[in-house]
């Protein structure tokens, strides 16, 4: 499973937000590129990189801290917060993002959305199924939608779709452990049947039919080789990195598998 540590980026600096709410900001350094930095050190190959000006402003805001983490690191970094746009999606791939991250546009703009999974590939477009009481929340999480998380989920796959980060809102910063249930529920209800021959005939197995990004509550290292276990294929880790809950060494074992 990838470890994917979380940087969310309000005016230039590396922050956390409790439930999404931004009057909980709480800033843990002024320089995103030396957190960047000391992830590398450790062998994190990944990086999630939130823009949440941008959410909040519903365009791309900002794209130099991307693109100095791009140019001075070799992560690979997703990117989201904002995109909007043509212009916007553009913007984050030249300013060095691997992937980007489309939550709010793929609900409210659903045929934009799908344009870009048929011009970028699905290896490049991640929807962000972020959601309280199963239920799509939008805008920065300042809005909820109608969009049932599971069938929204189901219809993008539909359209090609891959990669899926979906947080539990209301687990977000809490440190109080991540949605196990909800991440169980969505596996099994997007799985698909994958049908082997072999000497004793025709077999049917159910197989993994998205990749799975856990984000959200994530509080202490155990949690993720149970995440693994049930067939996640990355987990975001934010907070509890911040709070050295988690420790960088102990990911780097994790990723170097000793």
């Amino acid at each position: 499973m990838r470890i994917i540590p979380a940087i969310d980026i309000i005016d230039g600096k590396c922050v956390r937000l409790s439930k999404g709410d931004y009057d909980t900001k709480k800033i843990y350094n002024e320089h995103p590129l030396e957190v960047a930095k000391e992830f590398e050190a450790h062998g994190i190959q990944h990086l999630h990189l939130v823009d949440l000006d941008g959410a909040k402003s519903k365009h791309i805001v900002n794209h130099r801290v991307l693109e100095q983490i791009a140019l001075r690191t070799s992560l690979k970094i997703d990117f989201g917060g904002g995109l909007k746009t043509n212009e916007d999606l553009r913007i984050a791939f030249e300013s060095g993002a691997n992937q980007i991250t489309g939550g709010s546009i793929a609900v409210k703009d659903k045929a934009t959305f799908t344009s870009w999974i048929q011009k970028y590939g699905a290896d490049k477009i991640i929807l962000g199924a972020d959601a309280l009481d199963e239920k799509i929340a939008v805008s920065g999480w300042q809005e909820e939608s109608t969009e049932a998380l599971v069938p929204f989920i189901q219809k993008y796959q539909k359209k090609g779709i891959k990669y899926i980060i979906c947080t539990d809102i209301s687990k977000d910063g809490m440190l109080q452990g991540p949605s196990f249930e909800l991440y169980k529920k969505i596996l099994k209800e997007t799985a698909v049947n994958k049908t082997t021959g072999g000497p004793s005939g025709v077999v049917d197995t159910l197989v993994p039919g998205v990749k799975l990004i856990a984000s959200g509550g994530i509080s202490e290292f155990d949690e993720l080789p149970r995440l693994a276990a049930m067939g996640c294929e990355g987990t975001i880790i934010g907070k509890a990195i911040y709070e050295n809950r988690i420790n960088l060494k102990q990911l780097e074992h994790y990723i170097l598998g000793k």
